[in-house]
């Protein structure tokens, strides 16, 4: 924060506090009213100018007295860091050496053990479960279902490998999958063609004739089967998708293959073991192998 901003913060902060000490002192009485009205009427019923009463007023004070040691205990007057040291972050790497402390030792116990083996284990599935409600369900749903354009986690169709190896790369290394646009190189009537026979390939219904069909196979094996292969089931190494088993991560209508194929594709998953650490990562991946259907 730079020290206008600072100063700024300080000046405002302090302001209030004198502005509304002031105001409960300034309006304050001590004395009843004698009989004697501010002036208002509301509805026939005249206010009495009473003081408030003790507690309440001392209320007030204590909630003054509270703001001013509140922001010179701690970091709220711009700057300054407050008497008392504390900081979000110093407070979080507490919490977490408390955690570490506790779990720790769990944690370590299970990744000792292979993926495999943890999956099968009800406490450290319970635990993986926990892990992926906070980290991955926003993207693949609470049921690791996914949702358009994230991957189902509970099918057995991997991009990159259904192994416990496999998923625990995607998960600790991320995965960047590109699917180029090929509309500007093949042409629209190129797109149609290859459209029809890639949804073929899965056994989706078309309106396409055999010689539609034939184009599209001759577009397909000249620009796509470097990457999906001569017959369209994919390669796990380059995260190719395998196009005949009807699953489609972005939608199977025409109108939804025909916009991949024309726009391309672009899908990040990040990279994890940064974030939630390499024993988190592991018991994640035992969950999520436990649930595909191998």
């Amino acid at each position: 924060m730079t020290s206008f901003w600072s100063w700024w913060i300080i000046l405002l902060t302090t302001t209030n506090v004198v502005l509304v000490t002031w105001l409960l002192f300034a309006n304050r009485t001590t004395t009843l009213g004698g009989g004697q009205t501010t002036g208002h009427i509301y509805d026939g019923i005249e206010e009495y100018d009473n003081p408030l009463p003790g507690w309440w007023f001392q209320m007030f004070v204590v909630t003054i007295v509270f703001a001013v040691g509140y922001v010179a205990y701690y970091p709220g007057m711009g700057n300054f860091k407050g008497f008392g040291g504390w900081t979000s972050l110093g407070e979080y790497q507490e919490e977490m050496a408390e955690a570490e402390t506790k779990y720790g030792p769990i944690y370590a116990k299970f990744n000792t053990m292979s993926v495999e083996d943890v999956a099968k284990d009800e406490q450290a599935v319970q635990m993986g479960q926990r892990i992926f409600s906070n980290n991955c369900s926003l993207c693949h749903g609470s049921d690791a279902r996914g949702s358009f354009g994230f991957p189902n986690l509970t099918d057995g169709s991997w991009l990159y490998g259904g192994t416990a190896d496999a998923i625990k790369t995607s998960v600790s290394e991320g995965r960047k999958g590109q699917m180029p646009a090929w509309g500007a190189v093949i042409g629209e009537q190129g797109v149609t063609d290859v459209t029809a026979y890639v949804r073929s390939l899965s056994g989706l219904e078309t309106d396409a004739d055999a010689n539609q069909l034939a184009s599209g196979k001759k577009v397909y094996d000249a620009t796509c089967s470097a990457c999906h292969g001569t017959d369209g089931t994919g390669n796990q190494a380059l995260g190719a998708p395998n196009l005949a088993d009807n699953s489609w991560l972005y939608g199977s209508s025409p109108a939804r293959v025909a916009y991949t194929i024309r726009t391309g594709r672009n899908g990040v998953m990040p990279a994890w073991k940064d974030i939630i650490g390499e024993d988190r990562v592991h018991l994640v991946s035992a969950y999520i192998y436990s649930l595909s259907d191998k």
